[in-house]
């Protein structure tokens, strides 16, 4: 049964070269910071996975600098790292899951700390450690599996974290469920991640790493052939040609940058080519919602926006000028994702969901 007891809930989110981290009690956030390390701070570290004790120190010192005892929480929540496939919500970090993290099967990720962390602090406070939606979140049906290469399946990978929560708000503004609702969700960030929803599952999804629509630092679907030249071109090796379509593409490979804001203060200049350049982005991300909405075979309740670059009102028009014939559009610019995180972990501790297992790849899962 829920109860009226009050939570207090640390929430912590790697990045790059950044932890987010937030305090809430129950939904209403008390404190937040971005702990922020220059190159120099993370260069003695080799690998990712190296930074865990200076990362978790840095959180440490943070709740001592607010005069919160690691004792008063009742629960801490991880940002999810590369897991293996899941279904979506709140779990309880395990074993299986920790082992995942300190030796990644796939490529690193500075989000794989976020339940180390969550893991050892809540362990000091003798509470439960969480993690939410990771960007592995998978319920495809076996239909949506299948490549046109036999060897290849697939992926579900994309921003869970802020689509699920958003999909949620959005539902609720219009007075219903998320399950009860089908639902295109588009989070436009750094990658682009277009979802359909069938009554609360999140059915399909561009691969946000390397599929889709181009998007500012990602290249989306290449030509196939012209992209099997350009491997064996001699001009990049392995790792090189990674980053040059997946931290070099979209906005950066046309017009070098990946700022939403230099673009549009181009195109206020008059310059053309980066007008063209956008509407091209918007246009293959229209695109790629008409695709998801024939997953749900055209019964579509809404179209959603969301994501940091949701706040460009002209990318937005234009979105809406192609799909609005499809559904509703609805947008909620930025990410909610710290709070994302909280409430997962309030639902469990309110008794509203139960929190779910997760069975390691290596074991089955």
């Amino acid at each position: 049964m829920p109860t009226e007891q009050s939570y207090h809930i640390l929430v912590i989110n790697p990045g790059s070269t950044s932890t987010k981290v937030a305090l809430f009690q129950d939904e209403a956030l008390l404190h937040k910071e971005t702990l922020r390390y220059d190159a120099a701070e993370l260069a003695p570290f080799p690998r990712i996975a190296d930074q865990y004790a200076f990362r978790r120190d840095s959180v440490l010192q943070w709740l001592q600098g607010l005069e919160v005892k690691v004792s008063d929480l009742n629960a801490v929540v991880g940002r999810g790292g590369l897991f293996g496939p899941l279904e979506s919500g709140t779990y309880r970090v395990n074993e299986a899951m920790l082992e995942e993290m300190r030796h990644p099967v796939s490529r690193e990720h500075a989000s794989n700390l976020g339940v180390l962390i969550a893991h050892e602090i809540a362990g000091r406070a003798d509470a439960p450690a969480f993690t939410v939606d990771p960007v592995s979140v998978d319920e495809f049906p076996p239909v949506a599996r299948l490549s046109g290469l036999a060897e290849i399946e697939r992926k579900s990978l994309s921003h869970a974290l802020n689509i699920k929560a958003v999909a949620r708000r959005a539902a609720a503004a219009m007075g219903q469920c998320y399950p009860d609702l089908n639902l295109v969700v588009a989070h436009l960030g750094g990658g682009i991640s277009v979802t359909a929803h069938r009554r609360g599952r999140m059915v399909d999804v561009n691969n946000a790493l390397d599929a889709g629509p181009f998007s500012p630092e990602r290249c989306g679907t290449l030509p196939l052939t012209d992209l099997i030249e350009l491997c064996y071109s001699g001009r990049f090796e392995k790792p090189e040609l990674k980053k040059h379509l997946i931290g070099r593409g979209g906005l950066v490979s046309h017009l070098g940058t990946n700022s939403a804001l230099e673009v549009e203060r181009r195109i206020a200049a008059g310059d053309q080519q980066t007008l063209l350049v956008a509407q091209a982005m918007a246009y293959n991300i229209a695109k790629e919602i008409g695709a998801m909405a024939t997953v749900l075979q055209g019964d579509v309740d809404a179209i959603v926006i969301t994501g940091g670059v949701a706040h460009w009102q002209d990318l937005l028009d234009w979105i809406e000028q192609r799909v609005s014939f499809i559904a509703p559009v609805m947008v909620y610019p930025g990410e909610v994702e710290m709070l994302a995180l909280a409430q997962g972990a309030l639902r469990v501790l309110q008794g509203q969901e139960r929190a779910k297992d997760y069975v390691s790849r290596q074991a089955g899962g």
